[in-house]
């Protein structure tokens, strides 16, 4: 397959433009899943596990699927780089999804999900493995080796963060609580942060337009997220501590 040039730069303007949509948007609202459903409406609810699942699984199964069905010859890089994409959403969708005792979810948040996870599998793949060019020098390049070193931080950092979320409750139990520990010490949104991180480090490393679009939408989207959990934190708890910060440490 021959790279689609003005495809990739169509789907990454759009995604831009809907990272801005969503800030505006989000800015006063919040996307109603979570602790912000309305479980009062008549919205199908699908549960929390299996939601995840579904929701993630396209952004791995789309890459791998591309993979397959092209030639592999001279590609180290491109797979590395695809290869790291897969890897966030394999643990997303094969592992997080697991274990997550979250609220179930509307059904069409669901669906939107699913369609941006194939739309965005599409994007990144079809960029590394058609239009991406390396050469031999790449594999010592600055860029990517400290885009690798920040990925994986975010990573750990997202991991680490859900993993004291889930600790907070006991099973069966949906209401929420103050995180406390790493760097929930400093801001609400400690997963939300890492996840931010992992994706820059990712445009960092691939210096490319749809990454960079990837990483804004994220920030535009999980961003203003992290500001209502502070807010609703804050509103719900006297004893929040009144110095954490909503996304990045002591700054905002």
């Amino acid at each position: 397959m021959q790279c689609q040039e003005l495809l990739v730069q169509g789907l990454s303007l759009g995604m831009i433009l809907g990272g801005v949509m969503h800030f505006i948007c989000l800015r006063k609202s919040h996307a109603a899943y979570g602790r912000y459903v309305d479980t009062s409406g008549s919205s199908m609810m699908v549960p929390a596990r299996l939601a995840w699942f579904l929701q993630e699984l396209p952004a791995l199964l789309v890459p791998l699927l591309l993979m397959l069905i092209t030639d592999g010859k001279h590609s180290t890089g491109k797979h590395l780089m695809l290869w790291t994409f897969c890897l966030h959403y394999f643990q997303r969708s094969c592992i997080y999804s697991l274990l997550t005792k979250g609220r179930p979810y509307p059904f069409n948040i669901m669906l939107l999900g699913m369609v941006f996870c194939s739309i965005n599998g599409f994007l990144q793949a079809h960029y590394l493995l058609h239009c991406a060019t390396y050469n031999n020098t790449w594999f010592s390049d600055a860029c990517l080796l400290a885009g690798l070193i920040i990925f994986f931080i975010g990573m750990g950092v997202n991991i680490h963060s859900d993993h004291i979320l889930r600790s907070l409750r006991k099973p069966g139990e949906i209401s929420y609580k103050i995180p406390r520990g790493g760097l929930f010490e400093y801001v609400s949104g400690a997963n939300f942060f890492g996840e931010i991180v992992q994706w820059l480090g990712y445009a960092v490393a691939t210096r490319s337009l749809p990454t960079f679009a990837f990483a804004f939408f994220t920030t535009c989207f999980i961003g203003p997220r992290a500001y209502h959990h502070n807010r609703y934190y804050h509103e719900k708890f006297k004893d929040f501590p009144r110095s954490r910060r909503s996304l990045i440490p002591f700054i905002f």
